[in-house]
């Protein structure tokens, strides 16, 4: 047998297999939960949460805590990008571990740790050995309950975000979002990025004591979830956690994020870039909020795909056939408050970017009148089931996978909720949706372009 061949005949045993274990053929209705993995939810006295998910694959664990602190907790003016920060400054040395202690620790344990934020969540993990899972719980441990750093590190480390912040703005699609967010939202905290606003972020250095403030307001139990998933029981897991985590202090401060008001107009924006660079157009709808009980998050996850997705008509039509655009993409996030659904389109030559813009709308509005084609709905929803199940091949990826839907409902529960309303929207659902949401009035465009006179 030939290695193509060969090669072709593994990808479909894979297929076969991920078909059979999470859902059935495209054009029938999958009963069967998406996540199958068993799990345990436990709930401390303090309000933190644990959550542990035995797997197969020997000997690795994965603990992942999520914290509900993200951009859209920034609620002061002035102080945007401090969830961002601590990003940073959780990795400086706590109250029984320097920094370089903590470090030599995770290298002799052979452990993968970092950590990531966004707007809704700041997300830390490590990966290791099983073995070393008592003392990598209790360095853990001590950084959420005993962060310590000084003034002269944390100085050092609000500069390193001002740099990261000058390289990341020095790319036009940063500055596309800053603008296309700022726009859309008036009220929300989701008005400004997770890097924050520059002029906060410059005067990070001068606010050592509001970062002090910052962490004992958000670094307490009942914003945290603990996820273990690996070759872990749940009787160890609990064990840990009560051994190490349940002294932390439950907290007593809850954010007043602002209610975005409906929009009302059609809203734009046109970014000049100082440098040269292809032209780039974002076409946003503002959606709703994550649920896994209602199918208007749903219904418009699927349009996305269909619409605007690799195998769309104006995705053949731009990228393919008539080659304006180079780059098309989609973006939808699931987030505790209302978001943006947003088209990308890097565009080849600027005198394009109006037919672009058209064409893009016109996409829009078609879904807003017409039904989708039963058999592409079938189709996608099935790919959507069958991509998640397949990133799903180690303990690190399911603890990975799990994260997101860990913040908004804290059990994995939700996505098994989620992918069964992915199997009950019809194509009048999907044209509903689009006519509730995909109005005039409810629309932030935002183009970018080389400044006139730009050598």
């Amino acid at each position: 047998m030939s290695l193509r061949r060969w090669l072709v005949v593994a990808a479909l045993l894979v297929l076969a297999f991920v078909a059979s274990r999470y859902g059935q053929a495209a054009g029938e209705t999958s009963t069967k939960n998406l996540f199958t993995y068993p799990y345990s939810v436990d709930d401390l006295p303090n309000g933190l949460r644990l959550v542990t998910v035995p797997t197969d694959y020997p000997n690795m664990v994965a603990l992942y805590i999520v914290v509900r602190a993200g951009s859209r907790d920034e609620v002061e003016p002035g102080k945007s990008g401090y969830a961002h920060l601590f990003e940073h400054l959780m990795f400086r040395g706590s109250e029984s571990y320097t920094s370089e202690q903590r470090d030599a620790i995770m290298k002799r344990a052979g452990a993968d740790t970092n950590a990531s934020t966004n707007q809704d969540r700041t997300t830390y993990y490590v990966v290791f050995s099983k073995e070393d899972l008592d003392e990598v719980f209790k360095v853990e441990a001590d950084r959420f309950e005993r962060l310590q750093y000084t003034e002269p590190a944390y100085k050092t480390e609000s500069l390193a975000v001002l740099g990261e912040y000058n390289k990341n703005s020095s790319a036009p699609t940063q500055k596309l979002d800053e603008v296309l967010y700022e726009t859309a939202f008036r009220q929300h905290t989701y008005a400004h990025t997770t890097m924050g606003y520059l002029k906060d972020v410059q005067d990070m250095p001068n606010q050592y004591g509001y970062s002090l403030e910052f962490y004992n307001r958000f670094y307490r139990p009942e914003y945290a979830t603990v996820l273990v998933v690996g070759d872990v029981t749940r009787g160890r897991a609990l064990e840990l956690t009560k051994k190490y985590f349940g002294e932390w202090k439950h907290g007593g401060y809850e954010p007043k994020i602002p209610a975005e008001p409906p929009q009302t107009e059609s809203r734009t924006a046109h970014v000049d870039w100082p440098s040269p660079t292809l032209p780039w157009l974002a076409v946003a709808f503002k959606g709703p909020a994550y649920s896994d009980e209602t199918k208007d998050k749903p219904a418009l996850d699927l349009l996305r795909e269909i619409a605007f997705g690799e195998n769309s008509d104006i995705y053949r039509r731009l990228v393919l056939e008539q080659q304006k655009v180079d780059d098309l993409g989609v973006d939808f996030g699931n987030h505790p408050d209302p978001e943006l659904l947003t088209v990308y389109a890097r565009i080849k030559d600027v005198k394009n970017v109006d037919d672009v813009r058209d064409q893009v709308l016109a996409t829009f509005a078609r879904f807003t009148k017409e039904d989708v084609d039963q058999s592409k709905l079938d189709a996608t929803r099935s790919r959507m089931r069958y991509s998640f199940a397949l990133r799903m091949n180690s303990s690190p990826a399911i603890a990975a996978a799990l994260a997101p839907y860990v913040l908004l409902r804290r059990t994995p529960d939700t996505i098994n909720k989620v992918f069964a309303l992915y199997q009950q929207v019809t194509p009048q659902d999907i044209r509903a949706m689009a006519a509730k949401y995909l109005t005039e009035n409810n629309r932030t465009i935002v183009t970018l372009a080389t400044k006139a006179g730009t050598q």
